[in-house]
Order: C-alpha cells, then structure tokens, then sequence
C-alpha cells in the first residue's frame, strides 16, 4: 500500500491543554480513512496538522514522503496543492454562483483559460449531479446540494488528498446517503485519498476502508469497519452504538452538587 500522508508520533497541545498525544496514523492511496471520535476530541485539530495550518510540539507529518517542516512555506504550499478540503457545512461563497464557486481553486492556482475551466466546471458539477445548478446562487439551492457544490470544488484540481470535516452534518437522510456514495466513488474514480472527520457511525461505516477512533486524544481502537463492529472494547461499544452509559462521560468533571448549593447559600 502506498502512503500518501503518514502522521508519526503527533503531540498537539493547546498551551497547557494536550488535545492529542503521540498520535501514528496511516493513510493508503485508493483508501477512504474515516477518523472518528466524540467533540472535542482532536478530530479537526488532525486536519489542520495535516494541512499544515497548526505545527505540532512532537511527532511529524509527511504528506506524499515530504515531511511538513515548521517555516518551509515552499513545501508546505507543494503538499496544499495535492490536497482538496471539504469544511464543515460547505462553506460556499455566498457572493458567487454554483459554477463560479468551483471555479475559484482553478482561477486562483492554474493558468488555465476560461473555457478549459468551463469545460472542467461542467464536469466536476456533473460527477455531482449538479450541472444544471450552475447559473444558481449559493441562496438558491438547499443545504444538501451546497454539500456537493463544496464536493465539486474539492476535487476541482485532482488532488491526492481529499478532507472531509463532517461532511454529513446537518444532512437529512437521503442526502447523507448521496453524499456518503459520493465521497466513496469520487475517491475511487481519482484513486487519492480520503481522510474523514465525522461522529456519523452508520453512514461511515458503509463506505469507510479503515477507522481510527479517539478517545481523550488518543487512538482508542482503529480497523476496519467489520473488526470494530465486533469489538468488545468498552470504548468502541458505547461510540457505535450510543450508549449512554461507559468510558465517556456526559457530565463535565465538577465539584460535588452539595457544594455549589452551600456555596450559593454563603
């Protein structure tokens, strides 16, 4: 298997706060790589160390066999250009239309001319099922569709790696499953890499290669879907199917209720 990002021994801290902890991934080209976990686990913090826009305290982070090198802005902008970013809720440009929303990443890094990207634009649109959303407004068009718009802009350039930060937040049901099949054929079709940050179980589950989970920034179990469906792990339980009840616990870490009552009596 060939890797197209590697993260190797990764300590992250938020100054006193360690958010992950001597961290090792492995990303396989060809390979959709779910990275899962409750909030506030680290999840998104792993895509910015791994585009390059936070620098972790130890460990590395090696995109296509270059590692990514604190103040190498030449390196760091050669591994950015491999990569296509999905965020959270699409993040379209409001101000642009469909097409020119997918656009932009041409415009912005290539010379190509305008009708290549025409043509291009027309076909990222396509393989979403959005090409005659083109002409529309951001406003224009529902949650689920904005989604794959984002999806088109992402794969605009080709990349090796693709990031995908909770990309079925938010969705109803039938648009989850499209855009879960999407992520799966796209990722095929371009044979990169899909890196996945979600807490969506079942829908990652039918399309993911590989799963890491993480617990109090680190790898609690990791495996395929299969293997972790059958783990007995306390932690892995609880995650898959909801339990309230396990390693994580609800309530924030507090002093005893009688204590804040006395308090508020003084």
């Amino acid at each position: 298997m060939i890797e197209t990002v590697k993260i190797d021994g990764l300590t992250f801290s938020y100054g006193e706060r360690v958010i992950l902890q001597n961290v090792t991934m492995h990303f396989g080209q060809g390979k959709v790589v779910a990275i899962m976990g409750g909030s506030g686990m680290g999840k998104t913090t792993l895509l910015k160390l791994i585009g390059g826009l936070l620098t972790p305290q130890h460990g590395t982070v090696t995109i296509a066999g270059e590692v990514l090198r604190p103040g190498d802005h030449k390196a760091l902008y050669r591994a950015r250009r491999r990569m296509g970013m999905l965020f959270q809720f699409g993040a379209l440009f409001t101000d642009l239309s469909v097409f020119d929303n997918v656009a932009f990443p041409m415009r912005e890094q290539t010379d190509l001319d305008e009708e290549t990207i025409r043509d291009l634009v027309l076909m990222k649109l396509n393989a979403v099922g959005l090409r005659g959303a083109a002409p529309l407004m951001p406003s224009e068009i529902s949650g689920g569709m904005s989604r794959r718009v984002a999806l088109a802009r992402a794969i605009a350039l080709d990349p090796a790696v693709i990031m995908y930060d909770e990309p079925f937040a938010g969705l109803d049901p039938i648009s989850m499953g499209v855009t879960a099949k999407l992520i799966r054929r796209l990722n095929d079709a371009l044979k990169a890499t899909s890196i996945i940050v979600t807490h969506d179980v079942e829908e990652t589950f039918e399309i993911a290669d590989y799963v890491y989970m993480i617990n109090a920034g680190r790898i609690a179990a990791e495996g395929s879907p299969d293997v972790l469906r059958q783990s007995e792990e306390p932690f892995v339980k609880q995650f898959i199917k909801g339990l309230p009840d396990g390693p994580v616990r609800f309530h924030y870490p507090s002093p005893p209720v009688q204590e804040d009552f006395g308090r508020s009596r003084k």
